[in-house]
């Protein structure tokens, strides 16, 4: 097994977020569970702690610079200087253009591009005193454009951009970022669009589906494949790439 390493997971109380928690841990890596309820991070937590992992639940709001500090802190005096950082929390706000307000734009931001350069930030003084370190930032297909989500085709773009850069600064340090791009993933969040739509949630990803080269949805465990690749020993020299986990090829 590799060394352990202290990973932080945002947005990890649930969906894509947790499954990378679990794959982490399987991996062998001391785990912290970040989301805002503290109490449902402790749920992943434990279940991390009962498969005989280790793992911590931190509330927090990765939006806030010092809720963010203080978090990154209690994980570095509990677990020990994290070095492994996924930046997966993030929200929908879609709406069309002339119907989104300034505050729906403003929140996607806030989460997504705020939350993944202030983590970033913060951890990056860990990982370049070890001399070792994973960043993995949670794009999308969306960053290609997408009807509906002016606000997260933004943001999501923007994550593309923030993981080149930081991969530019961070490199001579030892410390990689990457991108993982999903397509379409079967979560409460996907789930909640289909209701909003209208239509059951197994025909939604049965019409996903068949327009998918692969002819299945996917599923946060294909995220967290992905994910453990990236921080692995072995991806020391891939830095600065965005992969699309989407069951087809993407422009």
């Amino acid at each position: 097994m590799s060394t352990q390493r202290v990973a932080i997971v945002t947005g990890a109380a649930r969906g894509i977020g947790a499954q990378v928690a679990h794959r982490l841990a399987d991996d062998g890596h001391a785990v912290a569970v970040f989301d805002l309820d503290e109490a449902a991070c402790q749920v992943v937590a434990d279940e991390i702690n009962a498969a005989g992992g280790k793992a911590i639940g931190v509330g927090v709001d990765v939006s806030d610079e010092v809720k963010v500090e203080a978090g990154v802190s209690r994980v570095a005096a509990e677990l020990g200087a994290p070095t492994i950082l996924i930046n997966n929390a993030g929200i929908i706000r879609d709406n069309l253009i002339f119907k989104m307000t300034v505050a729906d734009w403003d929140a996607v931001m806030a989460v997504h591009l705020r939350g993944a350069f202030l983590m970033s930030r913060e951890v990056q003084q860990y990982q370049t005193k070890e001399g070792w370190g994973r960043i993995v930032n949670l794009s999308s297909t969306s960053a290609l454009g997408n009807r509906g989500q002016a606000n997260y085709s933004a943001a999501k773009a923007g994550m593309q951009g923030l993981t080149k850069t930081l991969a530019l600064e961070l490199g001579r340090y030892g410390v990689t970022a990457n991108a993982i791009a999903p397509g379409f993933i079967a979560t409460d969040m996907t789930a909640a669009t289909a209701e909003r739509m209208g239509v059951t949630f197994e025909d939604f990803k049965a019409a996903v589906a068949k327009e998918t080269p692969v002819r299945r949805v996917g599923e946060p465990a294909d995220i967290a494949h992905a994910a453990s690749f990236f921080a692995s020993e072995g991806a020391g020299f891939v830095s600065g790439q965005i992969l699309y986990v989407a069951g087809g090829p993407k422009d």
